[in-house]
């Protein structure tokens, strides 16, 4: 099972260093991928911005957008940002895409929040025609850059229920699914889902991603992870926001094992570990685990 390390961009203290120090510190580790994921309401960075210097102070290590939420962007300015991505980064692109959970998001940028799944089943036909070089209109040119290899990127799907899985069969080349706590039960089940989902289908088998929150090499890594969380699932309403932070482990190099082994035991193909901190010394114990591990 391959091991991913997300950018800390939800963290308190995110700074203008951050993503170049995490980037470089990760491509010299044993991670197969770094990512970044998209808020819009919140105190990260911006994606795709991100994405781009880390994937400038790289040479190895996967970069991953996990996760663009598609319905409400334009189909062609994203496959503008993949193809820049992808150039970037040399073909070391991969895509997660979603509907995204934030109604606060959607209202930011001026876009519906109902019918978002049926939008991003269209969205992504409209970018698979885009990244192949179809022009996005009768007489247009096609949207560049182009991309660096056919088919371009791989496009994960960020479904979980059974409904947005049947859906996303027909269209990704895998799913990117997460759980808080890096609990084995609920990693199984979105794998499980998956499996069912690509074989009803007749698609083969897909790829299998997902990940937890956790803290390590801080003072009181425990409280740090579970602040992380609570500060950051503050959307839901702070009772559940403060129980589903409660559930929270991964705060010691054997709670992290832990959840990467049952990760890999629910037949995970890759696993990203999202940190709680911007202190380079998470990363730094993090790199050291997994080198161990491996």
């Amino acid at each position: 099972m391959e091991i991913g390390i997300g950018l800390p961009q939800m963290a308190v203290g995110y700074a203008a260093t951050t993503t170049v120090d995490w980037a470089r510190l990760a491509d010299d580790g044993p991670f197969s991928s770094i990512s970044a994921g998209e808020r819009v309401t919140f105190s990260n960075p911006e994606m795709v911005a991100t994405l781009g210097a880390a994937a400038a102070v790289t040479s190895r290590i996967r970069i991953f957008a996990n996760l663009w939420v598609l319905p409400y962007h334009p189909a062609a300015m994203v496959a503008q940002q993949i193809g820049t991505l992808d150039q970037l980064s040399g073909g070391r692109l991969s895509v997660a895409v979603g509907v995204g959970g934030r109604e606060h998001d959607y209202q930011a940028v001026g876009r519906p929040f109902d019918g978002r799944h049926a939008r991003l089943d269209r969205r992504v036909a409209e970018l698979k025609d885009l990244l192949a070089g179809r022009p996005p209109f009768e007489g247009a040119d096609p949207v560049g850059p182009a991309i660096t290899r056919t088919p371009g990127p791989e496009i994960l799907a960020g479904a979980m229920g059974p409904k947005s899985m049947a859906r996303a069969a027909r269209w990704a080349d895998g799913v990117s699914g997460f759980s808080i706590a890096g609990k084995r039960s609920e990693i199984a089940r979105t794998n499980n889902l998956a499996t069912e989902a690509w074989a009803a289908a007749g698609r083969g088998t897909p790829r299998l991603v997902s990940g937890c929150f956790f803290a390590l090499g801080v003072e009181d890594p425990l409280a740090t992870l579970r602040a992380y969380c609570a500060r950051y699932l503050a959307f839901l309403g702070p009772e559940l926001a403060d129980a589903l932070a409660g559930e929270t482990t991964a705060a010691s190099p054997d709670d992290v094992r832990r959840a990467l082994d049952d990760a890999e035991a629910a037949g995970c193909h890759e696993f990203v570990l999202v940190p709680a901190t911007t202190d380079l010394r998470c990363l730094e114990a993090a790199a050291e685990l997994v080198t161990v591990r491996a």
